[in-house]
């Protein structure tokens, strides 16, 4: 199935764009809801919260009552951390219930308020962010809520900040303007990218957009950062190390809209264990290839693994080398050597803009690669540079 994560923060409009992804047919795992769930009287989760904050947490008829909570968890750090140790375990252990029952097939959509504080971003194919800013949210709280607005302003503040959620959003819905406006973003969102990369993982399809240059984008550094989660998460040890290469990887230089991460591992075997964990994150193999071009006399030690995007909306290359290879090396070393020459830079954009009118852009590279090849190990060992 494809998961969804969907996060937002209180009177961002995250509940809209939820009810809009279940009117166009997603499953809905509401992270609220089991909130709720897991501590209904009872409930172990109820137990819990009584021995920590104490029997007036609890109404006449022994149901929690929520304000009473909330003025002794959101007081602090301290305590709003006891709040969360329990409360979380209990709602992942209910929802991974949900899920297993839940066809292979579907589109799961998880409504999770505090996506940013659990650590959980990297575990989804995507990540949908619901934002507006603070004056609009408070607002909304205390007119459609009934909240007080210094108490909306504190559940705000206890809140991650913006900046937490933009860093973990891979689609960013503004919801400044009206409600109608937000579910015509939701419903776009959902026919035009969601539903799309959900067939192409369950087919194992990738993203292979035509080759263009584009001006240097600043969000590329935050996208690969995204994506490096989401690998090493997927992949777990079985990944020395995950990096950002190619020429978004270099500050201010034109390049294609593909961003390109390597993973180094240990072995080539170890390229097929992670093989199903990188398909299932959202990035399918490309079985027709298996070898690099080379650079020196042994091929055996460039051969490789690719897998690319399923997500129409970033684009993405994951190169798999063997820690030490010639091939593994030399991707960090021509993204620093790019970074450090401006000169080079503009040679390889020259040879780059010549290859696009070739009928194989790849192919029409190589020559130029083959003599970029020999002087950036020049400059390593003129630079001391170490991978």
């Amino acid at each position: 199935m494809l998961r969804v994560g969907l996060t937002g923060g209180i009177g961002a409009g995250k509940s809209t764009v939820s009810a809009t992804f279940s009117e166009c047919g997603g499953i809905i795992v509401d992270g609220d809801v089991i909130a709720r769930e897991v501590v209904e009287p009872g409930t172990e989760g109820l137990a819990q919260l009584v021995e920590a904050f104490g029997e007036d947490i609890l109404q006449p008829d022994g149901a929690l009552n929520r304000p009473a909570l909330a003025a002794k968890a959101f007081v602090d750090d301290e305590h709003r951390a006891t709040l969360n140790g329990i409360v979380h375990p209990l709602v992942a252990r209910r929802r991974q219930e949900i899920l297993d029952a839940v066809h292979e097939d579907a589109v799961v959509v998880e409504d999770i308020p505090l996506l940013v504080e659990t650590g959980m971003a990297p575990m989804f194919p995507l990540v949908v962010v619901v934002t507006a800013d603070i004056e609009t949210r408070v607002t909304r709280v205390v007119q459609q809520r009934g909240m007080d607005e210094a108490d909306a302003r504190a559940r705000i503040k206890a809140q991650a900040p913006e900046e937490q959620r933009r860093a973990i959003a891979d689609v960013l819905l503004d919801n400044s303007g009206s409600q109608g406006e937000l579910i015509e973003k939701a419903r776009d969102l959902w026919y035009n990218r969601v539903l799309a990369l959900a067939h192409n993982i369950h087919t194992r399809q990738v993203v292979s957009p035509k080759p263009a240059l584009v001006p240097y984008n600043p969000e590329w550094p935050d996208d690969a950062r995204r994506i490096i989660k989401r690998i090493q998460t997927a992949c777990g040890s079985k990944a020395l190390r995950v990096d950002h290469i190619g020429s978004t990887a270099v500050p201010g230089m034109d390049a294609k809209d593909i961003v390109d991460i390597q993973i180094t591992i240990a072995s080539m075997g170890v390229g097929d264990e992670i093989n199903d964990a990188l398909a299932n994150a959202g990035f399918p193999r490309v079985e027709r290839i298996t070898i690099d071009t080379l650079h020196t006399d042994d091929p055996a030690l460039w051969r490789k693994r690719i897998h690319c995007a399923a997500d129409p909306g970033r684009p993405a290359k994951v190169h798999v080398r063997v820690d030490g290879w010639p091939g593994q090396q030399f991707a960090l070393l021509f993204r620093d050597w790019l970074a450090a020459n401006p000169g080079v830079q503009e040679d390889y954009l020259t040879a780059k803009r010549r290859a696009l009118s070739a009928p194989d852009y790849a192919a029409a590279k190589e020559p130029w690669f083959a003599e970029a090849y020999g002087r950036a190990w020049e400059w390593a060992e003129t630079t001391g540079w170490r991978p």
